[in-house]
Order: C-alpha cells, then sequence, then structure tokens
C-alpha cells in the first residue's frame, strides 16, 4: 500500500509518499481501506514538529479519515467487509470522562494516521458512516465534528434560544453553527472576510462581524444578544480570549479549543472573567460514544459537513499549502481511493 510517512519534523515538503505492506488485523481488529481524510490545523501544526518531544517519528499524520472494511480480525462480529466506517480519534477512550490512559492514543500525533491507503483499527473504535454521507463528508467527523459537539452539545448544554459564538471558517467553527442551530440557538459568527460572511449567513449565522472592520467584536456581540452570549467556542486561543471574554455573559461558558491567533495580549481580562464568574472549558475531541452520539444526531437531522475542496491523494502537500493559506471556508479533503 502507498502511504504518507514524516520522518521528523520538517514540514510541508517533508511528507514523503513510501510504499508498506498491507496490515493484517489481528483477533479483535478490522483492516479499513481509507477512502477519504480530511485536515484539521493540528495536521498543520504535526508535520511541523509543534507537538516536540511528545511526536513520534516516523508518523503517519492526519487524523479524520473515514473508508470501507476490507477484511475483519478473528472474533470480530460487529463488522464485515463492505462496511463504510469512520475511526475514532481516540482509540482507546470508549466512553466515560477523560484520563491519561484514555488520551494516549491520539491518531496522527500519538499513533500512526490514516493518510494511508489501509489502516488496522480495533474494532472497538470504529463506528458507521451515516449512509447520507459521502466517504469524503464522513471523513470530518472524527476530530472537527465531535470537538464542536462537545463544546456545544456534550460540555457546552447549549439549550434552545441561548447564543452561540462561532470564530472564523474553519471546520470546527462551521460544525458548531450546524450544531448549535440544530439545537434551536442564535448564532454569532465572526471572520476577516465580507464574502465568507455572507456564507457564514446562508449556514444560518444570525449576526455576522468582521473581526478586522470591528476588532471590538466582543463588546459589539455582547451588545447584539442583550446581555452577553452564553458560549463562546473559542478557536482563536489566548489570542482572542479578551474579546471573548468580553462577549460572554456574567455565568457563561467559553469552550477553549484552538491556538490560531497566537501569543497572548499584554492586558490579558483574566479578572474580568473571575468577576462574571465566567467558567474555561477545555476541549479535547471525545469518546467513541460521543462520536456515536454525535453520528445519531447528524443522522437524525440530515445534516452535511461543509467540505471546501477536495484533493488527490498525490496532491496532498497541496492540500496542506491550501489549509495554511487560511484561504479555505470548511473542511479541506483528500481522496485517498
Amino acid at each position: 500500500m502507498k502511504c504518507y510517512e514524516l520522518q521528523g519534523p520538517s514540514g510541508i515538503d517533508g511528507l514523503a509518499l513510501v510504499d508498506k505492506p498491507v496490515p493484517t488485523p489481528g483477533d479483535g481488529q478490522v483492516l479499513v481501506r481509507l477512502k477519504a481524510a480530511t485536515l484539521n490545523y493540528r495536521d498543520l501544526i504535526t508535520v511541523k514538529g509543534g507537538y516536540g518531544s511528545r511526536q513520534k517519528f516516523p508518523l503517519v499524520p492526519v487524523s479524520d479519515g473515514a473508508g470501507v472494511v476490507e477484511r475483519v480480525g478473528a472474533g470480530v462480529r460487529e463488522f464485515a467487509a463492505g462496511d463504510r466506517v469512520i475511526g475514532s480519534f481516540f482509540e482507546d477512550w470508549i466512553g466515560g470522562g477523560p484520563s491519561e490512559a484514555k488520551m494516549r492514543s491520539a491518531l496522527g500525533g500519538a499513533a500512526d494516521g490514516v493518510l494511508a491507503e489501509y489502516r488496522v483499527f480495533p474494532k472497538h473504535a470504529l463506528v458507521r458512516t451515516p449512509e447520507h454521507l459521502s466517504d469524503i463528508e464522513a471523513a470530518a467527523l472524527p476530530c472537527a465534528g465531535l470537538t464542536a459537539w462537545s463544546a456545544v452539545i456534550k460540555l457546552g448544554g447549549v439549550r434552545p434560544g441561548q447564543t452561540v459564538l462561532t470564530q472564523g471558517t474553519g471546520g470546527v467553527s462551521l460544525f458548531a453553527i450546524q450544531f448549535a442551530k440544530m439545537c434551536g440557538a442564535r448564532v454569532v459568527a465572526t471572520s476577516s472576510s465580507d464574502a465568507k460572511i455572507e456564507r457564514l449567513k446562508q449556514l444560518g449565522a444570525d449576526f455576522t462581524l468582521n473581526y478586522k472592520t470591528a476588532p471590538d467584536w466582543g463588546k459589539k456581540a455582547r451588545e447584539w444578544s442583550l446581555h452577553g452570549v452564553d458560549l463562546v467556542v473559542e478557536v482563536g486561543g489566548v489570542g482572542t480570549l479578551n474579546e471573548s471574554i468580553r462577549a460572554t455573559r456574567i455565568g457563561g461558558t467559553i469552550a477553549f479549543i484552538g491556538v490560531l491567533a497566537g501569543p497572548p495580549p499584554s492586558d490579558l481580562r483574566l479578572p474580568l472573567m473571575v468577576m462574571q464568574q465566567q467558567r474555561l472549558q477545555g476541549v479535547t475531541v471525545g469518546s467513541v460514544e460521543d462520536l456515536q452520539a454525535m453520528v445519531d444526531a447528524i443522522t437524525t437531522n440530515g445534516m452535511k459537513p461543509v467540505i471546501d475542496r477536495t484533493f488527490r491523494f498525490d496532491q496532498a502537500k497541496d492540500a496542506f499549502a491550501h489549509m495554511e493559506s487560511g484561504a479555505h471556508f470548511g473542511k479541506v479533503a483528500i481522496e485517498i481511493g
């Protein structure tokens, strides 16, 4: 089989297309012929060696993938050849709360990922693909989709009539808009592009802000929502945290996910967060049970992920470069087979 491999933190140009034997599934394992993968910002950090000594090499990168069962190992009754499946981001986090042991097996980081023609998964880490989704659409679910689900639904507990603020037009943010609208919430969405803002409105955003022309977007979001938003899906990190704190109501939640916006400002408003009794909730994907719950909701509502652009397998480097450019709206996909 062919797969991409990183020998070290050498960036996009260090991605090498190599030949390896097709793995054989052992007891309780499933061999999946991967059909599609999608990129997350985390994958870009990984390729550049941003996780330091915690990162293993050589490494098959990318965590989000979907495919078809090719063969099952002994003792597997849950799946059969031809079943369409997606693999969980954390293979050993089946359910319950997080722990060091459960979160040790992150695909495309601590363990080989899905930028390959075949991969073996433990049977407990697979979930059936919703029938209404293509393999490319399904490949958006394991990391980006589930992170947004955890932020908005599982940990955010968003209810009808509440207000959610999202940042930018990456995969997590667009999923967050879709899940918020699914449960009857209002959405404030930000972007630096007026053209992208028009697309955010089409996706269901009720109020939009261009953070380039309105750098005080947190204040404006608070004013629009009267008392502040109930939940911010914070993908910018400490670089945008000040405005997120300004946007959030007293007693509200900031779901802290990303690191896109760079270093913290010198006047970080943590005292305001304390005075307003806001909750800063870290979010790191979720369990296999969470993935199944999200897939069930997506199936029931007929929801479809937003795919920006699809690249061929031999164009994987171009896919990474396109994501790095920031020009995408939704998920950047790679068709494997």
